[in-house]
This record gives structure tokens, C-alpha cells and sequence, in this order.
């Protein structure tokens, strides 16, 4: 349908299958915002957020599979089961790169099916590979590879939100994509402990060999359990959620957002190749920082150097694709050029960094730290292998910490559209720093006691406020971004530093399982809490000092 709006011709297509595109689209405009524009950005919003939310899951779930695979007894060492987490961290940060620019070059409608659609693949995959115990890890490693698909989504989806929505409401719209996108996690760590309790659908069972549970209390040894449902269940929600987005979402084709991005099909063949190579270049930085027990190449290289030539490469790569593909991301890629592009980086990653690190790391780390006595033996060294029968189960409460911090974003952005985004950043971050070294502490009380469950408490309510911390610090974050960038710039920048700030869901689960071993897990908080400290400094020099270019954005 054609709507007359102002004294410019606004133009409107229903969203169908034939037609999906939209032209333009100016939500800026008061009279179209109120006549048309708000109710066609709400229905994309509204499809978005559980198309966001499964590929949340199906990125995070590893977290809770590695528990019940420990306990379970799957022949894998601690280490290696934290490396399943890793990958699938480093996977779906770099996949964020190429996704961050899939809305220009092939439209929102067009790029949330595809992405959306592709998570079936992990999902049944993971289903199948749980169902034998002596699947070897390579197998488990491909799959959180290709899970990976569902963590680069945020990046094209939090872009694609962007565009429909005006910049006085962009914290509130992007804190409800990411805030209740991100309860993926939670949902996750809430359905597939409860889905792994019963034969939905008649598999064979297994046998706990020691205690796991779900939100509602401890399951003894002994029971049985269906792990493969971990990756069955999302096909139930995936398969209606890719249909809705094909009928009912839209591709905005102003110049500022999708202009060229021909047929759906040449823009499916498009996004393949992208999505492609970053799953190439996050092999390729797997490789050389796995040690070879855990198919790597055992060179011992710091992740730390490997990590920028991962991004380097795929950016690198991305760029030497031929055409009009080449021509989009070479006029993207001017993001790069404004400071504010990596200062937003860098406070981004301190608040859905660590958000999306904890969240994947915090279930394991509680059965590793909590679920087990640290009994000093008569040589005076520390073991750690005999099972707590007091400790929680991390099943049961690891959902807690991601539920609020999702839930909270949205919040973050409300208060941020009200009080300003850096001075909201500014008050969390410092709260970010006291938790963690707070964190640290009753860590390192834990893990050197045979009854570590006396901390768990403290512990806990400690990691709930870092939470909660990292969820209204990621809104505030939004708000600051809509305001520093134009609205061209506005959509790749949130993609990028969502692309950066996701390598949390590699850095921490690995930071914590190397400190783990070195039975000193509390240096890993004592570094956050000193990345915490350099942000709240860049955040007062950028954005709140007297005479900064842009003050409390």
C-alpha cells in the first residue's frame, strides 16, 4: 500500500513472499513514524527477538552440554570440555565480522531467514553426535564450530534493528533486541536441563554417573538422562521461527541501508560465502592455539597475538571478494577511519564481553570449583578430583546470573536515553571493578578448601551484580552509539563492536580453564577487574571530561 506522509511521497510494501522491500524509510519523520513506520518496526522487532534468542542458545549451549557430559562420564578432560565452549566463543565473534555488514548487502528480511535457518544444522547435529558416548571430540569441536553461526547473528541483527527505529528510542529498541535476544541463554540454560530429563523424543537414555539437576533441584547418580534433546529441542522453535521471518519481516532499500541486494537467492549465495570465510579464519586461530591433544597444533601460541590476526585476516579476506560485494564493505569499512569505532569497541567489550564470557564459563566453572573438594594430600599438594557431595548443582543456579543481565538491558537503555549513555557506562563500570575482585577472592577461598560450598554464596551474589552490571552497561552502550554515529555509520558500528566484544565468549571460558589448572582461578578475575579499571578511564576521557567531543552521548 502507498501512504501520503508530509509533503513526500512514503511508499510501503506488505510484507509477503513475492515482496518484502520497503522505501523511503525515514523513522525520523514524526508524521510517518506515527501514521506507518512505528507499527512496521515493532513487527520487525517483535520477529527478531526470538529469531535472535535461538541463536543465542544454540551458540551458548555448550556451557551446560560440557556439565553433563562430565558427569555423564564422556572420555574428555576437563580441559578439553572447556575448549568446546572456546570454540564455539571465537566461531561466533568472528562470524560477527562478516555479519556485521550482511544488511547492507543483502537486506534484513533476507539475511534474518538465512541465519536463522542455518542454526538447524548445529542443532541436529549436536542432537546426534550426543546420543553415542564415544563420539570422538573432533566431531564435538566441528559442531561448536558451526554453532558459531548463532553468536555472529547478533551482530546483523542488532544492525538491521537499528534502521527501523529513531534515535530518540534507539537504547529502548536495540536494549529489547539484545536484552531479551540474549535471555537465548537463559531459556537455554533453563529448557535443556529440563529437556535431557525426559524421552521426548524416544531416544535411548543414559546413565549420570554423578549428580547433575535442572532450575528445580539436584538429579542423583544413577539417573537417567536423554543429553541428545540439548539439540533436538531447538528444532521445535527454529523451523516455525525461520517461516515467520521469511513472511513477516522486511528489507529496508534506501541507499543508507540495502540498496543492491538483488534476489533472495543471489543474497543467500552471498551471505553463504561471507559466513564462509570467517569460519575458515576462525579455524585456522583454533588451530594454532589448541594444544594437540585437543586436534590443535600444540605450539603453544599466546591467543593474544593470534586473536588480532584472526580478525586482521577475516576483515583482510572479506575485503578481496570481487564486485559489489567488495564496493559495499569498502564504503562500510569507513568506520574504521573515526576514532570513536575502536573507543566504543574497547567499553563494549567490558560490558557484553564479559556478559557473553560469564555466561558461557559460569556453569562449568561453579561444578569445577564448587562441585568438587580441594583436599591437600600428604605431599602438600592440592587434588581436585573428589566429587562434593554438598556442592551446588550448576544447573540449577547458572541461569540466574544471564537472566538478569539480559533483563536488564533494556533498563540500561532507558536510563541511558534519560541520564545519558557514558555517565550510565561510567557508575557500572565501576561497580564491574569491585565485583570482580570480590569474585576473585571467594574464588580463591573455594579452590583451595575441601568444602568450598561454605563460599558459594558470596560468590554467587558477587557474579549476580557483575551480571547485572554487564546488562545495563551493554544498554547504555546502545544509547551512546546511536548518538556518536550517523545513521549510515550507526548500524556497522554496533555490528563491529559486537564482533570484538564476543571474542569474551572465547577469552574468558579460556582464561578461566587455563587458571583453573594452574588451581589459581582467581587470577583471571584480578585481570578483568583491571581491563574494568582501563575502561572507566577511556569512558571519563572520551566522553564525560569537560572539553570532550561529545559529552555524555
Amino acid at each position: 500500500m502507498e501512504t501520503e506522509v508530509g509533503s513526500e511521497q512514503k511508499t510501503f510494501r506488505a510484507p509477503d513472499a513475492a515482496n518484502a522491500d520497503i522505501r523511503n524509510w525515514n523513522p525520523e519523520d514524526e508524521k510517518q513514524w506515527s501514521h506507518s513506520a512505528k507499527k512496521i518496526a515493532d513487527r520487525n522487532l517483535w520477529i527478531s527477538i526470538p529469531c535472535l534468542l535461538c541463536g543465542f542458545a544454540v551458540w551458548m549451549y555448550w556451557g551446560v552440554i560440557t556439565v553433563q557430559m562430565l558427569s555423564l562420564g564422556f572420555p574428555f578432560a576437563k580441559d578439553d570440555l572447556f575448549t568446546l565452549m572456546a570454540i564455539a566463543g571465537l566461531s561466533g565473534a568472528t562470524l560477527r565480522i562478516p555479519s556485521t555488514f550482511f544488511i547492507r548487502i543483502a537486506g534484513g528480511r533476507n539475511t534474518i531467514f538465512l541465519t536463522t535457518a542455518l542454526l538447524i544444522i548445529p542443532a541436529l547435529g549436536t542432537g546426534l553426535a550426543l546420543q553415542n558416548i564415544s563420539t570422538p571430540l573432533w566431531v564435538f569441536q566441528l559442531l561448536a564450530l558451526i554453532s558459531g553461526i548463532g553468536g555472529g547473528n547478533f551482530a546483523s541483527s542488532m544492525s538491521n534493528i537499528s534502521f527501523f527505529f529513531p534515535k530518540k528510542v534507539q537504547g529502548l529498541s536495540l536494549g529489547l533486541n539484545a536484552g531479551l535476544g540474549n535471555l537465548g541463554v537463559t531459556t537455554m540454560q533453563v529448557l535443556v536441563p529440563l529437556a535431557m530429563t525426559f524421552g521426548v523424543f524416544g531416544q535411548q537414555s543414559m546413565i549420570l554417573k554423578s549428580s547433575s539437576g535442572t532450575i528445580i533441584g539436584k538429579i542423583p547418580a544413577g539417573a537417567e538422562t536423554y543429553i541428545q534433546n540439548a539439540g533436538y529441542v531447538w528444532l521445535l522453535m527454529l523451523l516455525p521461527l525461520s517461516i515467520l521471518a521469511w513472511f513477516g519481516m522486511n528489507n529496508i532499500r534506501d541507499e543508507h541501508v540495502s540498496p543492491d541486494i538483488g534476489s533472495p537467492f543471489n543474497s543467500f549465495v552471498k551471505l553463504i560465502g561471507m559466513l564462509m570465510i570467517g569460519l575458515l579464519t576462525a579455524s585456522a586461530g583454533l588451530w594454532l592455539i589448541l594444544p594437540a591433544a585437543a586436534n590443535g597444533a600444540g605450539w603453544n601460541l599466546s591467543k593474544w597475538l593470534v586473536l588480532p590476526a584472526v580478525i586482521a585476516a577475516t576483515v583482510f579476506l572479506l575485503k578481496l571478494i570481487p564486485g559489489e560485494i567488495s564496493t559495499s564493505l569498502k564504503r562500510q569499512y569507513r568506520i574504521f577511519e573515526n576514532p570513536h569505532t575502536w573507543i566504543m569497541t574497547v567499553i563494549y567489550t567490558m560490558t557484553f564481553g564479559s556478559f557473553i564470557g560469564f555466561a558461557a564459563s559460569f556453569p562449568l566453572a561453579i561444578k569445577v570449583i564448587f562441585g568438587f573438594s580441594h583436599v591437600l594430600g600428604a605431599d602438600g599438594i592440592l587434588t581436585h578430583d573428589t566429587a562434593n557431595p554438598n556442592g551446588p548443582s550448576a544447573l540449577m543456579y547458572a541461569w540466574i546470573g544471564p537472566c538478569l543481565g539480559a533483563l536488564v538491558r533494556p533498563v540500561g537503555g532507558v536510563i541511558a536515553d534519560k541520564l545519558g549513555g557514558a555517565r550510565v557506562t561510567q557508575i557500572v563500570s565501576l561497580i564491574m571493578v569491585v565485583s570482580a575482585l570480590g569474585v576473585a577472592y571467594y574464588m580463591q577461598m573455594a579452590y583451595k578448601s575441601a568444602t568450598p560450598e561454605e563460599y558459594f554464596i558470596p560468590f554467587f551474589l558477587l557474579f549476580l551484580i557483575l551480571f547485572t552490571a554487564t546488562g545495563i552497561g551493554n544498554g547504555s552502550t546502545f544509547r551512546t552509539i546511536a548518538v556518536v554515529f550517523n545513521k549510515e555509520q550507526a548500524g556497522p558500528v554496533l555490528g563491529w563492536t559486537s564482533a570484538v566484544a564476543a571474542y569474551g565468549a572465547f577469552i574468558i571460558p579460556k582464561v578461566l580453564g587455563e587458571q583453573i589448572t594452574a588451581t589459581t582461578p582467581e587470577y583471571a578475575l584480578y585481570g578483568f577487574s583491571v581491563f574494568y579499571l582501563l575502561c572507566v578511564l577511556l569512558n571519563w576521557y572520551f566522553y564525560l571530561r569537560r572539553g570532550a567531543e561529545f559529552k555524555n552521548p
